[in-house]
């Protein structure tokens, strides 16, 4: 089949969940015999690179502002669809899915998939407009994609009993990691177990403001290492920065990848995810995976992934997270037991290779072909039956 992806920034993924997962399921969609086609932003992807691990890249101009970015960049790819002959369309996010109708109107009787990775509304950075507007993306997602599929319990259930919408549930996915020694991160002093780690994108909702405050409050020779870069977020890093000031042990590295990322990981005492909305938390996959015992905000999101091998504080609560770093802190037998089991426990529910068949099951379901048939003035119905 061929398909094309819409709504990621690009590849190969330097930072964010929807890249991440996007580039692992595109690259095995491409072993499993597929065409993958995934649209990049100018601002994001070299336009230069035309193919990255077998998958097509189509790179398009995009208006890199905080509120066009994503937004001009999937107009112009819904655009460039009409000239492309494909099998599947594939949205990923609710910003991007606001334009699904288009695609309705351009490229007729072609399924249209919509991934369905978090409430963006949430997020601390959007304003009133920007949210209204997301929500009406969620909505078109929702009720228009001949199917939606959901990374998280959480979501399946809101989508059931929001828009009445069957979604199919399948989560974000994480590769086995292997551990790695220490070597280039030495250049921030750190060694094995001798820092606690968050790897996040440095925005409001990521509850980073919590973990400095109570780390503050902290007496320990642990560093804290924050690994990760603002997303037109500039103000709320400063915040953040200024909130460790004078804490030489708070380290913050900016965005990290491949072997110095992978360093990161592997030597980390533990890993914290002190969130305060999520979709499914790729760098907590990813933690988990190299073994690493995890201690997130006790949102669904979070507790879906973590279950029984991983420990939770109360979200939005800097004293509740403080009491739970220190319990870590002096307990380095139950560190080490959560890690085995963390990583016990990606290894069954979350990887890769199965998510990808279970995707592909959706691309060639038989009631897919029958819905993408269907007249859009039938979807258009359903649409304002909705809203009214």
């Amino acid at each position: 089949m061929r398909i094309c992806f819409i709504g990621q920034k690009g590849l190969p993924a330097k930072a964010g969940g929807v890249e991440k997962h996007v580039e692992e399921l595109a690259r095995r969609l491409v072993s499993a015999g597929h065409e993958i086609f995934v649209y990049t932003r100018a601002s994001y992807t070299n336009k230069n690179l035309k193919k990255y691990q077998g998958i097509n890249l189509i790179n398009l101009p995009n208006i890199a502002t905080k509120h066009l970015d994503a937004i001009s960049h999937t107009f112009r790819a819904c655009l460039d669809l009409r000239k492309r002959e494909v099998d599947i369309i594939h949205f990923h996010s609710i910003g991007p899915a606001s334009l699904i109708w288009l695609v309705k109107l351009l490229k007729p009787g072609v399924p249209v998939i919509f991934t369905f990775h978090t409430k963006c509304y949430e997020h601390k950075k959007w304003g009133l407009i920007a949210k209204v507007y997301l929500k009406f993306g969620e909505l078109i997602g929702c009720l228009l994609a001949d199917k939606t599929i959901v990374i998280s319990r959480e979501l399946a259930r809101y989508t059931k009993n929001k828009y009445k919408t069957e979604a199919v549930y399948i989560p974000n996915g994480v590769s086995r990691l292997k551990t790695v020694k220490a070597d280039r991160i030495k250049t921030w002093g750190l060694k094995k177990d001798s820092y606690i780690l968050l790897v996040s994108r440095l925005v409001g909702h990521k509850g980073v403001c919590y973990l400095i405050e109570a780390y503050n409050h902290l007496t320990t020779d642990k560093k804290l290492v924050i690994v990760g870069a603002g997303a037109f977020t500039d103000g709320y890093v400063k915040e953040l920065k200024t909130l460790a000031r004078g804490n030489k042990n708070i380290i913050f590295t900016g965005n990290q990848t491949g072997r110095r990322l992978a360093e990161l990981f592997s030597n980390a005492y533990f890993f914290v995810q002190p969130s305060e909305s999520e979709g499914l938390s790729m760098a907590l996959l990813e933690a988990m995976s190299y073994g690493k015992a995890v201690l997130t905000s006790d949102i669904p999101e979070n507790l879906e992934v973590v279950r029984d091998s991983g420990f939770s504080f109360v979200n939005k609560d800097a004293a509740s997270l403080q009491s739970r770093l220190n319990y870590l802190l002096d307990r380095p037998d139950l560190v080490s037991l959560h890690g085995k089991l963390g990583r016990a426990r990606v290894k069954k529910h979350y990887d890769w290779d199965n998510i990808t068949e279970k995707v592909i099951e959706v691309y060639e379901g038989e009631n897919l072909a029958r819905s993408a048939s269907g007249a859009l003035a039938t979807r258009a119905k359903k649409f304002i039956s909705t809203i009214f």
